[in-house]
């Protein structure tokens, strides 16, 4: 999460309003409200199951594409063209915005706020207007905001060579916060000690062994020798190193890419 808290986490308080405003049960009428920037009452004793069970009520997400109602099509639709997730990814970003803000919020910015979106428009809905009228708005406690990012943001001021690898299709840790890193360490006066590196994976805990045994052999060639990487010689470096293993375990590097900013993908607030 290379944006740090207070950028790479924006998006699922962006979750938790527009899922409550499309389909009103996380809290559901019956249970006692709360600002959902709290991710969950400490008092609450919702699991991860029953979190599930209601996610797919709304939007049938653990059903077949064919087994879903009319009205979870279009809810489903609307959650992952707004909040630009994939539907396989909805059921954990919804537990991290739940259990995670929690924790966050609880343990360590003592209850307060540290997320707002009180001037995000969301859009991609069959009917913005309607969405934004709809969804609950926070402002951010600025003291709350700026002790999550003293704890979590990163600076930029890395005195040691750095090389990240990301997949281009990353579900979880978008592949957009790489750009905000890059500006971080140009802020930071580190620009000239990073190298990224981007491939055609859809996955965030693992890519393939090749890509990972080339990336750490450039970076080590660079701590030891002095010889910095670019991303075309880690691409074709992982050529070689794939040939080693039988079968191969593939080579998936974009030399080429370069991931958007941020805020093309997270509204900016």
């Amino acid at each position: 999460m290379l944006g740090g808290g207070t950028q790479s986490y924006n998006f699922r308080l962006d979750l938790r309003v527009v899922y409550q405003a499309v389909c009103a049960n996380h809290p559901t009428p019956d249970e006692p409200p709360y600002p959902l920037w709290q991710g969950l009452p400490l008092s609450s004793s919702l699991t991860r199951a029953e979190l599930a069970t209601r996610i797919d009520a709304c939007t049938g997400v653990r059903k077949k594409a064919a087994e879903r109602s009319a009205v979870q099509q279009l809810n489903l639709k609307a959650l992952t063209d707004v909040i630009a997730i994939p539907e396989s990814s909805l059921v954990g970003h919804m537990n991290w915005a739940t259990w995670h803000f929690q924790d966050i919020v609880f343990k360590r910015t003592n209850g307060r706020n540290p997320f707002g979106n009180a001037t995000v428009r969301y859009r991609g809905s069959p009917d913005d207007e309607a969405l934004n009228a709809k969804v609950l708005r926070y402002h951010a406690d600025p003291t709350a905001r700026a002790a999550f990012g003293e704890d979590t943001d990163p600076q930029g001021r890395i005195p040691v060579p750095v090389l990240t690898v990301h997949g281009v299709d990353d579900t979880v840790a978008f592949v957009e916060l790489e750009s905000h890193f890059r500006d971080t360490m140009v802020r930071g006066g580190s620009a000239q000690r990073l190298v990224q590196t981007f491939t055609q994976d859809h996955e965030h805990s693992y890519l393939s062994d090749a890509q990972y045994v080339a990336a750490i052999g450039a970076l080590l060639n660079w701590v030891e020798r002095g010889e910095k990487p670019s991303a075309d010689s880690i691409a074709a470096r992982c050529q070689t190193v794939d040939a080693r293993f039988d079968p191969g375990t593939g080579c998936r590097f974009r030399p080429e890419f370069t991931p958007p900013p941020l805020s093309s993908r997270v509204p900016e607030r």
